[in-house]
């Protein structure tokens, strides 16, 4: 019995890994070769055509005495901002779609539908939305309140908010749903306890729901800032980085260096700075979270 107890287990691991082949593969050959490659590739003057050549750390001196590159390492942690407001409307939205209403989940998929639509997609649409002759300007020209148009992504004062905005409305279904299934995961009776002994709803919620809620919050957090400082693609679409370097991001700058000057040891050394930069806050993050508590019992 133990014999084969053993040997359908090994076949079940067997079995496991053979569905998780593919996926390994492509994440080896995408991810894991490519990060380590660059490991190496940051300490040199890399160029396809020309002499490759050793310089230390030298790239990693080229870039923080670059203008463009501090610009960048600012809009990214700018683009930090938008995770708390995030946080707090998916936990406001995920209160508003936990009943039992007739319909609720046609509301829950309508708020998800943007998570699972290409940020390219996404960023194409709102492109036109903000554009010059877009359906804002135009309902703004035609209540009188506008006589020129606003330039939402081209003004340097206004692109990076409508970036984060743009981040913000996708990423908001996602964590609905994450806050959601914490929500239905809380016992009903504490909130029925709750207000018997004489509290409202907003106490219910900072009181009970908040506390039970709080891994959820600590990875939520943490996924987020990981995606605010990567972001890349709404950039890519519609801003380039510009006006005048107002949605300079590095993973863009770093992409540019790479792409478009063909400078691989320069952006690899770039790539490893934001790493590091993603390392650290996810650090001070979990070591909050660590403190603060990061499951419901502490």
């Amino acid at each position: 019995m133990v014999k084969s107890s053993k040997a359908r287990k090994a076949k079940e691991t067997a079995v496991a890994y053979a569905f998780m082949a593919p996926a390994l593969i492509i994440i080896l050959l995408f991810t894991v070769i490519p990060i380590f490659a660059s490991l190496g590739l940051m300490f040199f003057d890399y160029s396809v055509l020309g002499k490759t050549k050793f310089v230390g750390l030298g790239n990693f001196i080229k870039a923080f005495n670059d203008r463009e590159f501090i610009i960048a390492i600012k809009n990214s942690v700018i683009f930090v901002a938008v995770v708390p407001v995030i946080q707090i409307l998916s936990i406001l939205l995920s209160l508003l779609v936990n009943r039992k209403l007739r319909g609720i989940g046609i509301f829950r998929t309508l708020f998800y539908i943007p998570v699972i639509t290409s940020m390219v997609a996404v960023s194409i649409i709102w492109g036109f939305i903000f554009n010059s002759s877009g359906v804002i300007n135009t309902l703004l020209s035609d209540l009188g309140l506008i006589t020129q148009p606003l330039g939402f992504i081209s003004d340097k004062k206004t692109a990076m908010l409508c970036l984060m905005f743009i981040t913000l409305w996708q990423g908001l279904g996602y964590y609905m749903m994450m806050y959601l299934a914490g929500l239905q995961g809380i016992p009903s009776e504490l909130g029925e306890a709750a207000k018997i002994d004489g509290a409202g709803t907003l106490r219910v919620i900072t009181s009970v729901i908040i506390p039970q809620l709080k891994p959820f919050i600590w990875l939520c957090t943490l996924n987020s800032i990981i995606s605010a400082i990567g972001v890349f693609d709404v950039v890519f679409v519609l801003s380039k980085g510009g006006p005048d370097n107002a949605t300079m991001v590095i993973n863009y700058y770093s992409y540019t260096k790479a792409f478009g000057e063909f400078r691989f040891g320069y952006a690899a050394a770039v790539g490893a700075v934001q790493a590091i930069i993603t390392s650290i806050v996810s650090i001070a993050v979990f070591i909050y979270g660590k403190r603060g508590g990061m499951t419901n019992n502490e």
